[in-house]
C-alpha cells in the first residue's frame, strides 16, 4: 500500500491555529490520532461558519461525514500549535472532499495530511440536497 507525498503549505487555501492541550498526548508521549481528525472536523465546520455557510443550531442543509482518511509523516506533542491547511479537492452537486494538512508552525512540510467528504443533505429529511449557490460561491475560495 502506498501512500500519496506529502503536499507543502502551497496545496492549502485557508489555515486555522489550534493549541495542543496536555490531554492530546497518548501514552506515547505524542498526539493521539483520533486528535487529528477533532482539528479537521474543527478547521472546516470552523471555515464554514466564518463564511456564514454553516448556522449549527437550525441551518440547512448540513454536511454529514462519509469517508475520510488521514496519512501520518512526523510526531507533534504538547506543548506547541499546530496550523490546520484546508482546501478543496473535489466539489460534487451534494459533496465536498477537502483536503487538510496539518502544519508545525513555520514548517512548510505537514506532520499529517489527509481529507474528508462531507454530503451535504437536508436537516430534516437527512436526504442528499445540491449545494446552494452561494454555498459554491465560498467554497470556490477554497479550490
Amino acid at each position: 500500500m502506498s501512500r500519496e507525498a506529502p503536499r507543502g503549505r502551497d496545496a492549502y487555501r485557508h489555515f486555522t491555529r489550534i493549541a495542543t492541550r496536555w490531554a492530546d498526548n497518548d501514552a506515547y508521549g505524542h498526539v493521539n490520532n483520533t486528535v487529528y481528525y477533532q482539528w479537521f472536523d474543527s478547521a472546516v465546520n470552523g471555515w464554514l461558519v466564518g463564511e456564514g455557510l454553516l448556522d449549527i443550531a437550525c441551518g440547512d442543509p448540513i454536511g454529514l461525514v462519509v469517508e475520510t482518511g488521514c496519512s501520518y509523516f512526523t510526531a507533534l506533542s504538547f506543548p506547541g500549535e499546530v496550523d490546520v491547511g484546508i482546501a478543496i479537492d473535489r466539489m460534487g452537486s451534494s459533496s465536498v472532499t477537502y483536503l487538510i494538512g496539518v502544519f508545525p508552525v513555520e514548517r512548510v512540510e505537514p506532520s499529517a495530511q489527509g481529507f474528508f467528504t462531507h454530503v451535504y443533505v437536508g436537516r430534516g429529511n437527512r436526504r442528499p440536497t445540491p449545494l446552494p449557490e452561494e454555498w459554491r460561491a465560498s467554497l470556490d475560495k477554497l479550490a
